[in-house]
């Protein structure tokens, strides 16, 4: 069955970075477009990024352009976002999405964004 689990996040101070990564398992990871999404707390669930199945298609929501960055190891079946620049309000839980005749997510990782 599909399987994707988050692993990376923490607290972080204004301006640091961040690496999350998500492993998958159990489909033909290099065939399928993935993509991050966050939900900070009392707000609706939010994209962040996608990438393409090659890895060479990225897209980002307007708050994340230049300082997130999605990529993909498909020899490793895992994606990886780089955060830079963090703001308090990048405070939320990461989510790894795939869409594989169904919407498959991981369980999340915290990202805290305090001094």
């Amino acid at each position: 069955q599909v399987q994707l689990v988050e692993s990376g996040g923490g607290l972080v101070q204004p301006g640091g970075s961040l690496r999350l990564s998500c492993a998958a398992s159990g489909f033909s990871f290099r065939n399928y477009a993935m993509r991050w999404y966050r939900q900070a707390p009392g707000r609706e669930r939010e994209l962040v990024a996608s990438i393409g199945a090659s890895g060479e298609s990225t897209n980002y929501a307007d708050a994340m352009k230049g300082r997130f960055t999605i990529s993909r190891d498909n020899a490793k079946n895992t994606v990886y976002l780089q955060m830079n620049s963090l703001k308090p309000e990048d405070t939320a839980v990461y989510y790894c999405n795939v869409y594989r005749r169904m919407d498959y997510w991981g369980k999340g990782t915290l990202v805290t964004v305090s001094a």
